[in-house]
Formats: C-alpha cells, structure tokens, sequence
C-alpha cells in the first residue's frame, strides 16, 4: 500500500475541482521582496475516504521543507477536500472564501464541478462571514501589537526596516475593507481596488504608521458590526442547498471516474 502522504497527494491531483491563487498576489498588493505564492485547491477524495474507514481532509504541499519560512518564488499550496472546504465557507472563513471571487485569470484548474460551485456564492456567503472576518482581523492586530503568539511570531526583518510587522498591519486593514464589501455586496473584489490597493501596498512598504493602520481598522471595525445587523445578506446560509449540492457532486465525480478509460 502507498505510503499515506503519497495517496493524498495523488487524491489531491486527480480529484481536484478547483485551483487557484489566495495570497497577496490575487490581492494585487505584492511586495517583491516579501511574497511566496500561496494557492488553495478543492477536491472531492475517492468512495473509501467518504463512506469507508480512510480520512482525507486536506493535502498540503510546501516547496521549503518544514520548519523554513517560504520566501520569494516558492509556493504554499492547500488542498481541501470540498466537504471540508464546504463547511469551512458555510461558516465565513475569509481565505477559504475567496475562490468564489478570484478572477478567471488566477484559476489554475477548474471543472465543471469547481465553476458550478464558483456560481453558487450567493447560497455559500452569509452574515456568519461578517462575524469571520472580524475575528480573523482581531487575530492579526493582537499579533501585531505583540499580544498573540508572543514576540517571535514577528518577522524582525519588517520591524527592524519599519518599525512594526507591515505584513501583519496590512492583513489586519484587507480583512476589514473586504469584510465590509462582503456583507455590503456580497461579493469581494480581488484585486482589491482603489483606493485601498495603493494604500494597503504603501502600508507593507511602511508607507504609513502602525498607528494609522490601527486608526484605519478601528473604523472599518466600527462599520462592519454595524453591517452585522443591516447586512442585505442571509442571517444564515442555505445548508440544505450546500447538503444536497455536496452528495450530487460526489456521486457525479465518483461516476465520472468509474466510467473512465484505465
């Protein structure tokens, strides 16, 4: 039998729907000297991992062996299966989110079944992703101020040049100017657009204080609570869609295979 590592990677492969860019690249807000190139993908795993004894949830690949931060020119990818990336985006994770939203250019595969699923964003999105992305935006102001993961999750190649983690700062403001066109729209524009791509860039440049971007995000903060209640969104998302959209495509993939030449 392959080793287990070896059969989750060729599940992933041959199983995947849908692959495309997540990092700062599809945000149009790339630092040269600071970005990898991170890419997220969906699968649907064999009948033995659903209804047998064997479990895949997700595969992950890194150029750089573990343990080594992926700089330039390497890349991160993440390969979900799509009950798990399922359940994820039912419940408003914002990265998970945003393969409904990339541009057709920074699709590196897609099915029929990935662009069924990308079609279907306005039963998947929901004003829980307000409440993601308020946590998610949370997570990285504390990081930022020290108050997470403590001092060494910093890259003091960014402190020492600007004075505070830029990379931090800058997730902390995307996640709030995305959440509110989020639970605005319904729908999250990638790249970002102006006027907040030329200011997110110049913040990772240390274009602008720590102290600004913490201003910035406080109001944006302040604005999407309050979109939590006005929201033209869903209060929940459509589970019973999401339920019966994941067994047809399950057993259509499953019959695609089986009916295909060995």
């Amino acid at each position: 039998m392959r080793h287990a590592s070896e059969e989750h990677a060729r599940i992933a492969d041959q199983g995947t729907i849908l692959r495309c860019q997540v990092g700062s690249g599809v945000h149009g807000v790339t630092v040269s000297d600071q970005d990898d190139r991170d890419e997220m993908g969906i699968c649907v795993e064999p009948p033995e991992y659903v209804i047998g004894l064997r479990s895949f949830e997700q595969y992950i690949y890194r150029s750089q062996p573990e343990g080594v931060r992926s700089g330039p020119g390497d890349l991160d990818l993440t390969v979900y299966s799509l009950r798990k990336w399922l359940r994820l985006a039912l419940q408003g994770n914002p990265t998970v989110l945003l393969p409904l939203f990339v541009p057709e250019h920074e699709i590196v595969g897609v099915t029929a079944l990935g662009r069924e699923l990308r079609a279907a964003s306005e039963r998947i999105v929901s004003r829980r992703a307000g409440h993601r992305f308020l946590g998610y935006l949370n997570a990285q102001r504390e990081r930022l101020l020290g108050q997470r993961g403590g001092r060494h999750t910093n890259r003091p190649e960014l402190v020492e040049r600007h004075g505070f983690d830029t990379k931090y700062a800058y997730h902390m403001v995307r996640l709030g100017v995305q959440g509110l066109e989020l639970l605005e729209t319904g729908r999250v524009t990638l790249p970002v657009p102006e006027p907040w791509n030329r200011w997110l860039r110049e913040l990772r440049q240390g274009g602008h204080t720590r102290e600004e971007a913490l201003r910035e995000t406080d109001s944006l903060q302040e604005r999407l609570r309050a979109m939590l209640d006005h929201s033209p969104l869903p209060a929940q998302p459509d589970t019973d869609w999401a339920n019966t959209w994941l067994v047809s495509a399950h057993q259509r993939a499953w019959r695609d295979t089986h009916s295909r030449p060995h």
